[in-house]
Order: C-alpha cells, then sequence, then structure tokens
C-alpha cells in the first residue's frame, strides 16, 4: 500500500516516513504542492496526507486536483490548531478525515488503518463492477434477425447517452433484465451501482420504502432511519421490473420522482436530489392498461422517452440455434459436459415450436435435456426433447390465443396408445411451461387448486 506525505515541514515527513514505514507502507514524501502534484501522477498512492499551508498553493485547491486525477483517493488533512474551518471545507470537498497539529502517531495510524480499509473496499467494489462490464455486454445478444439488430443498435446509443429513463418491453423470458444490465454495464455510469427491484414481488408499502427509503418512526417497524434503492444507486441505474404492477399511488410519486428529480424519504421532509438512471421494464402492453386507467397516462408519456421494444423468440427463428448452441456451451462448463451438436431434426423442431416462454424457456429445455442425457452423449436428438416439442400440435390449441390465459391444453395420442398418467403429466408440464412456472396460473389453467397441481407435481417428480 502506497502512502504520501505532502507537508513543508521536513520533520513532519520524516517523521511520518518513519512511523509508516514500520507499518508496512511505501511513503513518498513531497514539501510542496508542485512536488506532491508530481509524485502522486508517477506513483499513485491509496492514501495522502496534506497540509492545509503548503508554500506554492492552498491546500483544498491541491486536494481537488488529485480528486480529478483520482477520485477514490484517500485525502486527510493535516491542519494547524485554529484551521477547522479548513478542515470542514476540506471534508465538504472530498477528503477523507483531518488531524490537527501537534498530534499523537497513534490517533493518525488509527485513521490510517480505518482509511485503509475504506480504500481496500473500494477496490473490492471497482473490481466488481469491472468484471460486472466484462460479464454483461452486448456480445451477450447472439442475432441474426434484422428485428433484433435494430433492437442492439438502439439500445447502443442509449447506453452511449445519459437520458435518465428508458422503457423496455416485451414478453416474459426475452432478456429484459439483461438488456437492461448491459446498458448500465456500457454506460458512463458502470462503476456506479445497478440495483433492481420487482414491482410484483413486494406490496405497495414495501416498494416505497424500498425504493423512497424512510426516516426512524416512519411507521412502526422504523426502528432506524433506512436508505431506499434511489439513494443507494446515486450515480447509477435503479432497474424496476414489472413497471406495470405498480399501484397507482406508487405511480403518483414516481411521476414527482422524473419530474423533479427529488424525493423523499417515508416520513420526512428534506428533498433528495436524484442522479440515477431509472430501467423501467414489463410484459404488459401499457397502452392498453392505459386505456384500462390502470396506469397513469403522464407516467407512461414520461417513462417512453426511450422505449425499446424486444421480440419474441417467434418472431426471430433464425436466432433460435445459435441461441441454443450458446446456452449449450454455458452448461457444458457448468454441468461438465462435452454436448458439442445439436441434430438437424432437433434443430428442426425446435424452430417448429412458438416458445412462449421466449429465451427463458428455451434455457430452461436445453438445461433439462443435458441433465438427462446420457453421459457419453455428444448430440441432442428428437428423443432428447421433451413432449410438448416433439409433438407441438400439443402446444398449438394453446398458442392460437397468444397468451397463457387459455383454458384448454391438448396432448397428440400416438397410434400405440399412451398411458393416462403420462397424459396427466404432459398437460401439467405444458400447463407450467405456458406460464413460465407460475403454480398459481397453471391451476387455474388445469381447473383445479394449488395443493391439487403441487400434489400431482410431487407425484410426477416434476
Amino acid at each position: 500500500m502506497k502512502l504520501l506525505v505532502v507537508d513543508d515541514e521536513n520533520l513532519m515527513c520524516w517523521s511520518l516516513k518513519k512511523e509508516f514505514e514500520k507499518e508496512g507502507f511505501d511513503v513518498f514524501t513531497a514539501g510542496t504542492a508542485r512536488e506532491g502534484i508530481n509524485c502522486f501522477k508517477e506513483n499513485n498512492p491509496e492514501i495522502v496526507f496534506l497540509d492545509v499551508k503548503l508554500p506554492d498553493k492552498n491546500g483544498l485547491e491541491v486536494l481537488k486536483e488529485l480528486k480529478q486525477l483520482n477520485r477514490d483517493v484517500i485525502i486527510i488533512i493535516i491542519t494547524a490548531f485554529g484551521g477547522v474551518e479548513n478542515a470542514v471545507s476540506a471534508i465538504k470537498a472530498g477528503a477523507y478525515d483531518y488531524i490537527e497539529k501537534p498530534f499523537e502517531f497513534e490517533s493518525v495510524r488509527i485513521i490510517a488503518n480505518r482509511a485503509l480499509e475504506t480504500a481496500r473496499l473500494k477496490k473490492e467494489v471497482r473490481e466488481l463492477r469491472i468484471a460486472g462490464s466484462v460479464h454483461y455486454s452486448f456480445d451477450r445478444f447472439t442475432t441474426c434477425s434484422a428485428n433484433m439488430m435494430e433492437v442492439l443498435s438502439l439500445a447502443k446509443k442509449v447506453a452511449a447517452t445519459d437520458c435518465s429513463t428508458v422503457l423496455i418491453q416485451g414478453e416474459s423470458g426475452v432478456g429484459k433484465d439483461l438488456l437492461a444490465k448491459i446498458i448500465h454495464y456500457e454506460s458512463s455510469r458502470a462503476t456506479r451501482p445497478f440495483l433492481e427491484i420487482s414491482c410484483t414481488a413486494l406490496p405497495e408499502t414495501l416498494i416505497e420504502s424500498e425504493l423512497f427509503g424512510f426516516e426512524k418512526g416512519a411507521f412502526t417497524d422504523a426502528k432506524s432511519a433506512k436508505k431506499g434503492l434511489f439513494e443507494a444507486a446515486e450515480g447509477g441505474t435503479v432497474y424496476m421490473d414489472e413497471i406495470g404492477d405498480v399501484k397507482p399511488s406508487t405511480q403518483v410519486k414516481l411521476l414527482r420522482v422524473l419530474e423533479e428529480k427529488t424525493f423523499k424519504h417515508i416520513g420526512g421532509s428534506k428533498d433528495i436530489s436524484l442522479d440515477v438512471r431509472i430501467i423501467a421494464a414489463t410484459n404488459r402492453k401499457l397502452e392498453r392498461e392505459v386505456e384500462a386507467g390502470n396506469f397513469r397516462e403522464d407516467l407512461f408519456y414520461r417513462l417512453k422517452v426511450l422505449p425499446i421494444y424486444i421480440p419474441p423468440l417467434r418472431e426471430r427463428k433464425q436466432d433460435i440455434a445459435t441461441i441454443a448452441m450458446n446456452i449449450i456451451g454455458q452448461l457444458n462448463r457448468e454441468f461438465r459436459r462435452d454436448i458439442r451438436y445439436l441434430s438437424k431434426e432437433a434443430e428442426e423442431l425446435l424452430l417448429q415450436y412458438r416458445w412462449p416462454g421466449n429465451v427463458r424457456e428455451l434455457r430452461n429445455v436445453i438445461e433439462r435435456v443435458m441433465i438427462l442425457a446420457d453421459v457419453d452423449a455428444d448430440t441432442i436428438l428428437p428423443d432428447h426433447l421433451p413432449l410438448e416439442i416433439k409433438r407441438p400440435v400439443a402446444s398449438d390449441a394453446v398458442a392460437q390465443s397468444g397468451d397463457a390465459t387459455v383454458t384448454a391444453l391438448a396432448v397428440t395420442v400416438p397410434e400405440e396408445g399412451i398411458a393416462l398418467a403420462r397424459v396427466e403429466k404432459e398437460c401439467i408440464l405444458q400447463a407450467l411451461n405456458m406460464t413460465n412456472g407460475n403454480q398459481a396460473q397453471a391451476a387455474r389453467l388445469l381447473k383445479v387448486t394449488r395443493d391439487t397441481l403441487r400434489y400431482r407435481m410431487q407425484k410426477f417428480g416434476i
């Protein structure tokens, strides 16, 4: 760990250098602002002890220059007795802490070690975010379809700008959350937090407290104040999944946030400024929700500054085989398998299927196949595929409605016959497939209770 001392008192530089070298630091010293800035550029230390009064420049000006060179550097201000006002100004300008002359080295050592831990945590966070930016890039979307190429072209333009709101629409399973992360990590906000909230998973009161935070005593269980996502994601991105499910009262508050760029804690009176990009996503057709009175028209148009629509997999069938092979490659590493091929017959079946669950469903199917296929298999064959794909007539009756609200299921019976239990199992699998695994919706499709469905699933090992 490197440490720089900038002070015009030779004795101060010498004593701090001597003591910190005992602590294992690489210590550099400088007696002027110019020397300190040059030394900083050459050695890039993690911690700087900076005197407020230097012979050639004010220490606060030096602080600002160092922060411009590296905003993560830890700067500790050294000030003479009576210079507390300058120290406070330094803290506001980004200094980590300050010490007053004269001082005991033990107190300085404690501050330095605390600063060291802060620097370590910042480095870990930075590395994690860099890893995220490598993992989430536009290369994750492999496509040769014209409509998807247009989507990616638009998303790249969005990432290159600092537009504060983006609306991503598309069916469940098309990759809305993945695209949101890619936009964040390909943008200038990549080193700042990416935080997400599911508007479906939480009740209205919890959504508000998660987004806005709250003050101590704001409600019964608020024993201490808490930051919300908007505050915690400062400079970064908040991803709101299924924005179409947000209740009207929360919609009003979101509209104020988007229009005024400020918000209040629940139970608070102070306005907090907002510097985040909001990416909202939904599988609902918000235009219809607006017409039905379920979604505010003004909020819809405020979100729809840069709308992105991801087409369903059935509208870009030329991508299916490529996506399947990419998934196979990923799962080979995860499952330690060596499946390298997709037979022409199996590929044709994948192309014929409508994929109501889109890419998510395709991944689930490939995963199921690779788990159940023989250990020495290197090719996916038609026999490896689930029945709903091998006999797509079963799902075609469903597909005509275009969604998962149908009440009829069909299973093709081969000439050689089929066991009733197998028919029942396939119907359950189809219902779960059509509802993306939502057991409550699947039970409604099958006209049984949820408990009955769970019992049958356990019976058939689903």
